[in-house]
């Protein structure tokens, strides 16, 4: 028989694969969150990551904006940091927390239900004597911000979900920021600089080279992970032409403020699969399936299944 196929997020770019290569065992498809970018592209991983980062820095934005007192709070433990023997501290499992480090707290933070104020709080427990040591609440805390430990082929194998047949990812994310690194992602600069308008930003949903370094449950697997960015042979993903020809029903939740997946280049995709459709929301972010994901999976549903009027 055929299969209904729900994808969240990397989900949705799997289910997309299906629909290029064996549709016949796809009776219908929902989508939330799990539009793959550029799928006409071979080589999507850095113009990808370039979109991505200005949401990025619109959630910065809107984090510092709900808390302005953090600007100062960052800054300080930024330059802490920068300051500290080898440009950061040891973590209590091992490790270092850089600048750079701190950055990454807005690894998923930044752009899920509660991550905002999760990171506030965290924020808020930073020092155990202010200017001299931080607490290990704080760095325990820090810690635990990632699953690498539990989940390290998610960092591994990042990039490479972005590589639609063309070249090699090649560190794809610390080229786009790098692009962007003086005057604007630098968080040592940032740190240094008075004015409370340039606060230290934030990353997103990024792997960077120095992850491998500093994170104790990342460093084995540095030299793969250094394999597959330079792996220049990949396969293509994605067929537009056998998109655009799709029969299969699917529905698709983009969300508009989704600092994970892009939403104009989501909707770039949408259009590319034949006879899609889209619910567009700014209800919810990239984690809208966990908040609400009954009623989220009920409108695709009847959506997929024209059981709801058309709009």
């Amino acid at each position: 028989g055929k299969w209904s196929l729900l994808g969240q997020s990397f989900g949705g770019f799997c289910i997309t694969r299906y629909l290029t290569v064996a549709p016949g065992g796809v009776k219908e498809a929902f989508l939330t969150g799990g539009l793959p970018p550029l799928v006409g592209e071979p080589d999507a991983a850095l113009p990808t990551y370039r979109k991505v980062l200005d949401r990025v820095v619109a959630q910065n934005k809107k984090f510092y904006k709900r808390f302005p007192g953090d600007v100062a709070v960052v800054k300080d433990i930024a330059r802490f940091l920068a300051a500290a023997a080898g440009g950061g501290v040891a973590m209590p499992s091992g490790g270092r927390l850089s600048a750079r480090g701190l950055q990454a707290l807005g690894f998923s933070w930044l752009g899920t239900a509660g991550g905002m104020e999760s990171l506030h709080y965290l924020l808020e427990k930073a020092w155990e004597v202010p200017g001299e040591s931080l607490s290990y609440a704080f760095l325990r805390g820090v810690e635990n911000v990632h699953a690498f430990d539990t989940n390290p082929i998610y960092a591994v194998l990042h990039e490479s979900i972005y590589c639609n047949g063309g070249g090699a990812s090649a560190w794809s994310a610390e080229r786009a920021i790098t692009e962007r690194w003086a005057g604007e992602f630098d968080p040592v600069e940032a740190a240094a600089d008075p004015d409370p308008a340039r606060p230290v930003l934030f990353t997103g949903e990024m792997v960077f080279p120095f992850y491998f370094d500093d994170m104790p449950q990342l460093t084995p697997l540095k030299p793969a992970a250094e394999i597959l960015a330079a792996k220049a042979d990949w396969r293509q993903l994605y067929d537009v032409a056998a998109l655009h020809a799709n029969e299969v029903p699917v529905a698709c939740a983009s969300y508009f403020e989704d600092m994970f997946v892009d939403f104009d280049l989501a909707h770039a995709t949408a259009e590319a699969i034949g006879g899609s459709r889209v619910w567009v929301t700014s209800e919810y972010m990239h984690s809208g399936v966990r908040e609400d994901g009954a009623r989220i999976l009920k409108k695709l549903i009847e959506m997929a299944r024209n059981e709801e009027p058309l709009r």
